[in-house]
């Protein structure tokens, strides 16, 4: 009978153990499972569509926090805070901007947020920018700095002078082209990667054109400008800079309309009057001989390489047609010169163009 009871206490008890064996087994799959579905499972719902998370700098874990509410990405957000608050990231938060995609989970998105993962923004440039203020305008489209913090760094002497320009000569480093970078990036950062990418723009081959026309890289970005504000024919940018070539090495003033037009601060101006002329500005080229004290635009590498290779003629004198085309008559003579002036001026008043 005792080894019967035995028996049947030991039979008891392994029911006992194997009942406690799997709870623990359940319970652990649960844990498992929360554990997976709280760090693994997809938290970040935008269907069809992505977002970006900006962070400003000096944000803190609630301000994230706030933004992800206000752009109601995240099916739950407890979870997101648990795994947030265990990998430590409210100690960790990085400016930036940041790219959220449907199905993200809360490990992935923390680990972007933690190691600053940014997703890249592209700036544009183009040669329609005249300004240093219009410049620094459309860079902060895009990048955290606004456009006060950049004008100012465009205007630091200091600054400036740093990179081999002054604040009348800066335009020039910014060679149009579509660009990478981060919207958290700073202005210094900024003006060192648009230097890096002057530097790489101006190659030996290009050094040693200047070099060749006695230019300076600067004062043949200032030429290029001009050429690209008087034709966006590019056919026929290289005999427009021959005629600048030519005028300057005979001492003549360049009297480029463009430069009144910068000079008057009206870039809408068709029709150049007497007014206009008698601007003081450094920038009037037909007061003051030789170029003007920096770029009128930001040109293009297509306007640059048309001064480096500008065709040797004997004109020093083009005119805009009277067909509207877009191109010129060029002269060697102020008399035939004079009647193309004639015939543009008499087209601009046959179509009611005054100013």
């Amino acid at each position: 009978m005792r080894i019967i009871r035995n028996l049947s206490f030991f039979k008891n008890r392994c029911i006992v153990c194997r009942i406690a064996i799997v709870f623990v087994l359940v319970a652990t799959l649960v844990s498992c499972y929360r554990y997976y579905h709280a760090n693994y499972a997809s938290n970040v719902s935008l269907p069809d569509r992505a977002a970006y998370l900006y962070i400003r700098p000096g944000a803190d874990f609630d301000e994230v926090l706030d933004s992800l509410r206000r752009m109601q990405v995240l099916n739950d957000e407890r979870a997101f805070v648990d795994v947030a608050t265990r990998k430590k990231y409210p100690g960790s938060v990085h400016t930036g901007r940041y790219k959220l995609t449907d199905g993200m989970s809360n490990w992935q998105l923390v680990q972007t947020l933690m190691m600053g993962m940014q997703e890249p923004v592209r700036l544009t440039l183009s040669g329609n920018i005249r300004t240093n203020r219009r410049l620094a305008a459309l860079l902060s489209r895009n990048i955290q700095p606004d456009s006060l913090a950049i004008l100012q760094a465009l205007e630091d002497t200091q600054r400036t002078r740093e990179r081999g320009f002054t604040p009348a000569t800066i335009m020039g480093m910014f060679i149009p082209n579509t660009y990478e970078v981060y919207w958290s990036i700073s202005v210094d950062a900024l003006l060192r990667r648009m230097k890096k990418e002057y530097d790489a723009f101006w190659n030996a081959e290009r050094h040693e054109k200047a070099a060749a026309m006695q230019f300076t890289p600067q004062e043949v970005v200032t030429l290029a400008s001009i050429v690209y504000e008087e034709s966006l024919k590019a056919d026929e940018m290289p005999r427009i800079a021959g005629v600048y070539v030519n005028r300057l090495r005979r001492g003549i003033p360049l009297q480029a309309d463009p430069t009144l037009k910068f000079a008057a601060g009206n870039f809408a101006l068709r029709r150049v009057l007497t007014r206009h002329i008698t601007i003081d500005s450094p920038y009037n080229t037909y007061k003051y001989t030789g170029l003007p004290p920096g770029p009128i635009c930001v040109p293009p590498p297509v306007a640059i390489d048309a001064v480096l290779n500008y065709e040797a003629h004997q004109y020093l004198y083009f005119c805009a047609k009277a067909d509207f085309s877009g191109y010129h008559n060029f002269s060697k003579t102020l008399a035939q010169h004079n009647q193309y002036a004639r015939e543009y001026q008499q087209a601009l008043s046959r179509n009611r163009i005054y100013r």
